[in-house]
């Protein structure tokens, strides 16, 4: 069976800064109508930095959650900008640190409403850079020992595929 779900009409209800919200009239595969809200967003890039058994996070209020969590160095994609850019750019930005890049994986974070994509980089041969907060940015940047971040993990402190947490956002 083909699962595809055919746009018929949308439109876009709100434009902001960040994201717009489209609402879609579309047509299932069994030909019925539905309608699809989407998120649509510019997409990220993240960087897990780990060295001496220490991963580099940043801690910072995120006003959706109404709290502090814990997060790998991520931002958003600025217009044509490359992730690999952007990965680089938020690392130095929010910790400080320039490192040479790999790509590890892409994630989507939430397929049922939004198409943010998010590419994330582990960081090798990281060297001490200076921190450029943008404007209106707050967070400190600490490296957490594995064994602790691992302990987040088993406490549900940190989000993994089957379970999600709004205390650490992490892919590691």
């Amino acid at each position: 069976m083909n699962f595809y779900e055919k746009k018929l009409k949308g439109s876009a209800i709100y434009k902001g800064k960040i994201l717009t919200l489209d609402v879609d009239d579309v047509e299932l595969p069994d030909k019925k109508i539905s309608k699809r809200e989407v998120v649509r967003h510019c997409g990220g890039a993240a960087v897990l930095l780990v060295r001496d058994m220490e991963a580099l996070l940043v801690k910072q209020f995120r006003y959706a959650y109404g709290k502090e969590i814990y997060e790998i160095p991520a931002g958003k994609l600025n217009a044509g900008e490359e992730p690999v850019r952007a990965a680089a750019r938020e690392l130095e930005e929010e910790t400080g640190f320039k490192a040479e890049l790999v790509r590890l994986a892409e994630i989507y974070p939430s397929p049922g409403y939004t198409d943010e994509v998010i590419h994330i980089f582990l960081a090798e041969n990281a060297r001490r850079a200076v921190q450029k907060l943008d404007e209106g940015e707050f967070l400190t940047a600490e490296f957490i020992p594995l064994s602790k971040v691992l302990g987040m993990l088993e406490r549900e402190k940190l989000p993994t595929p089957k379970r999600q947490s709004p205390y650490i956002n992490i892919c590691i």
